[in-house]
């Protein structure tokens, strides 16, 4: 049994090594895109097509976000004291949904504005 478990670490601890060794090799070449493949419109209409859906995106859902809430704090005034407890998680996953949406949409903006 302790055979087979230090044969089990010996293995692990190659396979870390040959995958650092690996990975420094391969780090020190450049690969560049093929010019005809930088300059294609699909590349570019697809830049394009995501930079136009972030941003977008970046004023969209807050918007919808916005209506949202209202909605439900008049459904949550309604409600009673149980059924408030659900319009309030919703209002809560509203707020947090439409924060998530516009930091994933501005960074996605921002990557892709690296490639222009």
């Amino acid at each position: 049994m302790k055979i087979k478990n230090l044969l089990k670490k010996v293995k692990e601890k190659a396979w870390a090594v040959i995958l650092t060794l690996y990975a420094l090799f391969m780090s020190s070449y450049t690969v560049y895109a093929d010019d005809n493949v930088q300059n294609s419109k699909l590349v570019k209409g697809t830049e394009k097509l995501i930079n136009d859906i972030t941003t977008w995106l970046m004023i969209f859902a807050p918007v919808v976000a916005g209506v949202l809430i209202i909605y439900f704090f008049i459904r949550r005034s309604a409600a009673d004291d149980m059924d408030q407890k659900k319009w309030n998680n919703r209002i809560v996953v509203a707020i947090v949904s439409c924060i998530g949406a516009v930091i994933a949409s501005a960074t996605l903006n921002l990557i892709i504005g690296y490639y222009k």
